[in-house]
């Protein structure tokens, strides 16, 4: 199994606030579990702590292994999610572990 974590820095954007962003970013990726393949679980959660080093919200995938990875990736229905996801992030921070 495989862990794939990402963290953004979301801003306004797009005629929303950060908030509006962060929710309809959070819909979109849970919404991918089922509709791509290789998911095994997907987990977005929200920074509850303001502070300007954290990060805004997080997310967790699970998936078998690297190539169930780049799968998730390349899916068109990803895609489309990500395609928003850089209009309103600035920052964004990841790691791919087997541990967790």
């Amino acid at each position: 199994m495989l862990t794939h974590v990402v963290m953004w820095k979301f801003k306004d954007a797009e005629g929303r606030t950060k908030a509006e962003n962060i929710d309809i970013v959070k819909e979109g990726l849970e919404g991918l579990l089922g509709n791509v393949p290789a998911l095994k679980d997907i987990r977005f959660y929200k920074n509850e702590v303001a502070c300007d080093r954290n990060f805004d919200a997080m997310l967790v995938v699970k998936v078998e292994n690297a190539q169930a990875l780049e799968s998730y990736k390349t899916h068109p229905a990803h895609q489309a999610v990500a395609a928003y996801v850089a209009k309103v992030t600035d920052g964004r921070a990841a790691v791919d572990t087997a541990a967790l």
